[in-house]
């Protein structure tokens, strides 16, 4: 242990030695430029390496020379170490086309990528035998042959080589492509037939199919199929034939005989249409042109309706033309008209003949007859006159307005099945006088003049006709009988009842059509009644009268009793509802 002493320790002035400081200094040495350098490529190759993919370029043909056009790339062996992302690169081959292509690198460690170069297209020569043959490629007009090095795309092709005559010719060729020649040569067979031709006598022009071929004696090379051959010779007839040929084959024709031609006639006559015969067979009508055997009288005979038949004969040299002129004579008939009114007009085949009483000379054929005058149904017939006879027309026009009124019907029957007759218009005496027992102030005489035709049913409205209507309506009892049974008349409707059932039958129709309604309805009431109308309706007071109390017998008369009036009432007769039924009327 040391010892502690009670030494007192002195202050004095310190002042440190002070030293002169050196400054730093750096002195440039290539050594550490160099150092400096291969460290940052160091780390830069380093970080290229780890960051960098492994890629190998596979190209068809191997033998291709790959380089990298855009992108850092560094090969190494067969494979590149390339950065992700887009590059641009050179691929070229001898005998192939160059190709400029985009290489993706994607974020895959080791990748490979495969490409194929298409090869430049192939030489080829082609030949035809013949010469002149048009050449396709797959379906391509690519020339004449011969043709010299043409480009074509390597790869199987097909070759078609057509020319006129001969059969087509087809080739599969293989195209090695690379700038490589080929040669090629196709050969034509023939598409014709051999066909011998022999005539008597010689020089005959033969045609194929209407094109000249040659004169006879020839072989005639004649395309295959089925041909028209055709021998001519001037004043001779043309021989004609029909042959299926193949081609390549050969083909004899026995010697052909060629006939003296005919004689050419065109037949006119006056009036044309005239029937033909020649030696007794039908040629046909006129104007006719008809070739006739040469060195032959011929029997012409000419036939036509109302005209005397003609005969005549003809010879014909060996190719002669003539013209053949023949008249024939009309067969007339005297026909005798009468006509009323006598003014009337007269109209043959549609011409008028004057006037329609005359004695006329007819041609023995059918011919319309008309007569006409205005304000009367015109007289129409097909007459034939026959020859040898007189004969009479006798006609006699009926004006419109008696056409008219013979044209309506004498009875219809309507929707209902009611049957109605027709009652033309009349005029008559209606009332009773001063002096008859039980008239009444109203039922004074005077004139009444109906002015228009009506149908009237012949009898009263059913209950079934009324029911089809108004299927709901009844006729109900009075006094224990029935009225309503299907036959009986229709009894307790009202007059609005009736007149809405004739509006009903007029829009049904019957055998005349639907008609215009005459009755005026408003909200289901009658409020009145179209003037104009033809429709269904109720008689009037007039008509019923008149309808009821005409005599048959005498249109012109009216009947007080259903029959003549003499008493006492002859067998058959009935006065109905008559002051022994009053009891009973009156309820209804």
């Amino acid at each position: 242990m040391s010892e502690l002493h009670d030494d007192e320790i002195e202050v004095i002035d310190f002042e440190p030695v002070t030293e002169t400081k050196r400054g730093f200094s750096y002195r440039f040495r290539w050594l550490h430029a160099f150092l400096a350098v291969f460290g940052a490529a160091a780390l830069l190759s380093a970080w290229f390496v780890l960051t960098a993919r492994s890629v190998l370029v596979e190209v068809n043909p191997i033998t291709a020379q790959i380089e990298i056009k855009e992108g850092f790339a560094l090969r190494v062996g067969a494979r590149y170490l390339m950065r992700s992302g887009d590059y641009r690169v050179a691929l070229s081959n001898p005998g192939f086309h160059d190709e400029l292509i985009t290489l993706v690198i994607d974020d895959e460690a080791a990748q490979t990528h495969n490409f194929a170069m298409r090869k430049l297209p192939g030489i080829v020569t082609i030949k035809s035998t013949p010469e002149g043959g048009r050449v396709r490629i797959d379906g391509v007009d690519v020339g004449v042959a011969p043709l010299a090095e043409i480009d074509v795309e390597p790869g199987v092709h097909e070759i078609s080589i057509t020319r006129a005559r001969y059969l087509p010719a087809t080739q599969t060729i293989d195209i090695e492509g690379r700038r490589q020649q080929q040669a090629f040569e196709l050969t034509l067979a023939p598409a014709w037939a051999t066909v011998s031709f022999t005539t008597t006598p010689v020089g005959a022009e033969l045609f194929v199919d209407g094109e000249s071929a040659g004169t006879t004696p020839l072989n005639a090379e004649i395309l295959q199929g089925r041909r028209e051959v055709t021998l001519k010779l001037a004043g001779h007839k043309a021989w004609q034939e029909r042959l299926d040929l193949d081609a390549g084959t050969s083909l004899i024709i026995p010697r052909v005989e060629l006939e003296p031609a005919d004689g050419l006639v065109f037949i006119q006559s006056q009036p044309s249409g005239a029937s033909v015969t020649i030696d007794g067979e039908f040629k046909g009508q006129t104007p006719l042109e008809v070739a006739l055997a040469p060195n032959i009288n011929h029997t012409l005979t000419f036939f036509k309706n109302g005209y005397a038949s003609k005969e005549t004969s003809l010879t014909t040299q060996p190719n002669e033309a003539r013209e053949l002129a023949v008249s024939l004579d009309p067969v007339l008939s005297d026909v005798v008209v009468v006509a009323t009114p006598s003014d009337a007009e007269l109209f043959i085949d549609g011409v008028s003949r004057g006037s329609a009483n005359q004695t006329l000379a007819l041609m023995a054929i059918s011919q319309r007859i008309e007569i006409r005058k205005e304000g009367f149904v015109p007289y129409e017939a097909e007459f034939t006159p026959r020859r040898g006879l007189q004969q009479e027309i006798r006609v006699n026009l009926t004006s419109l307005e008696e056409a008219r009124i013979a044209a309506i019907k004498p009875f219809i029957t309507n929707a209902a099945g009611q049957r109605l007759k027709l009652f033309n218009p009349d005029r008559f005496e209606m009332g009773a006088s001063r002096r008859e027992a039980g008239r009444r102030p109203n039922e004074t005489i005077r004139d009444i003049v109906l002015e228009r035709p009506f149908y009237l049913s012949l009898t009263e409205v059913t209950n079934s006709q009324f029911r089809q209507f108004d299927s709901e309506h009844s006729s109900g009892t009075s006094n224990g009988m029935t009225l309503n049974n299907e036959g009986q008349p229709v009894v307790r409707i009202t007059w609005q009842q009736a007149a809405l059932f004739c509006n009903w039958l007029s829009e049904k129709g019957g055998e005349n059509g639907s008609l215009t309604p005459f009755y005026t309805v408003v909200d289901d009431a009658v409020v009145g009644f179209d003037a104009e109308s033809h429709g269904y309706r109720l008689p009037t007071e007039a008509e019923w009268a008149w309808a009821a109390r005409r005599d048959i017998a005498d249109p012109s008369g009216v009947r007080k009793f259903s029959w003549d009036g003499d008493l006492p009432p002859p067998d058959g007769a009935g006065n109905l509802a008559d002051v022994s039924a009053r009891a009973f009327l009156g309820d209804i």
